[in-house]
């Protein structure tokens, strides 16, 4: 009997699927507290942090820093250049990318690289390098330094690399057989596209913008040198964070990053919104 018991156990399988299954739960239920921990440490609890910061002086100490005339104006000349830049870079960028994926030509290899070198270089060196190619003392006769076109300019050199390398790999993975066929049946190019590509590109395209977009609010080394920080004119607002921070004014310094913070977070929402749109509709 004691054979047959086992034998017939081990002819069913699914007894052992409880025991495997329960193994998959807990590795998986780790594997989710670590990453919970790792994000509270990195990201959750330091912008907790931020905010409670700034609520210590209260609603009327909140809305007094951030309606501060030169913080106004340092917190619209940031959002204005940091949206403006995002939506160049979105065009560019995925021209840039789709140059890059679907077309040969002498030099590719080198651009390539080049798109990288923001990634690569500290934001001072950036800074440093701006400073050199667009100051006084330009060779290309070009001259920003000291007013609000060098905070534009900082933000396009920092933030152009990231719709190219979020849209590039997606690109690449599209089927060209799937337009081939749409141009068999009579689809227009701007058809297949609006259709076809731009539903695929869409999520990487969104993402990237977010990324530029919070990396040009944030922004700081790059246009430094460049920019010369003038009040009312090529100030931001990473440097009035900054200015609050030598005056001892936390609580000033933190009302203005839970403001970049909360602005941050509904363009993120926004473009995650649209970006399900025009999947949907392609």
């Amino acid at each position: 009997m004691a054979t047959v018991s086992e034998n017939s156990t081990k002819d069913r399988p699914g007894l052992s699927r409880p025991v495997f299954s329960s193994t998959l739960t807990k590795g998986s239920g780790i594997g989710l507290g670590i990453a919970m921990l790792w994000f509270s440490l990195l990201v959750l609890i330091p912008l907790t942090a931020v905010i409670v910061t700034a609520s210590e002086g209260g609603w009327a100490n909140f809305w007094r820093t951030i309606t501060n005339e030169q913080t106004a104006h340092a917190i619209k000349l940031t959002l204005l250049a940091a949206a403006v830049v995002t939506v160049v870079n979105v065009f560019a960028g995925t021209a840039i990318a789709w140059v890059l994926v679907r077309d040969r030509f002498f030099g590719k290899a080198l651009l390539e690289l080049v798109i990288d070198i923001p990634f690569a270089l500290p934001t001072i060196v950036a800074g440093l390098v701006l400073l050199s190619l667009y100051g006084n003392d330009s060779p290309l006769g070009i001259n920003v330094a000291n007013n609000g076109a060098s905070v534009y300019l900082a933000f396009l050199f920092v933030t152009l690399p990231f719709v190219v390398r979020m849209v590039q790999p997606v690109l690449e993975e599209l089927d060209l057989e799937v337009e081939e066929a749409a141009a068999a049946l009579g689809a227009s190019r701007f058809t297949t596209f609006r259709r076809i590509i731009l539903p695929s590109l869409a999520p990487a395209i969104a993402a990237g913008a977010a990324l530029s977009f919070a990396r040009g609010v944030g922004e700081y080394g790059s246009l430094v040198l460049l920019s010369g920080n003038l009040p009312f004119k090529s100030e931001v607002a990473s440097v009035r964070i900054l200015g609050a921070i030598e005056n001892d004014n936390p609580a000033g310094a933190a009302s203005i990053a839970t403001l970049l913070l909360v602005i941050s977070l509904l363009v993120i929402v926004i473009l995650d919104v649209l970006q399900r749109r025009i999947a949907n509709r392609g």
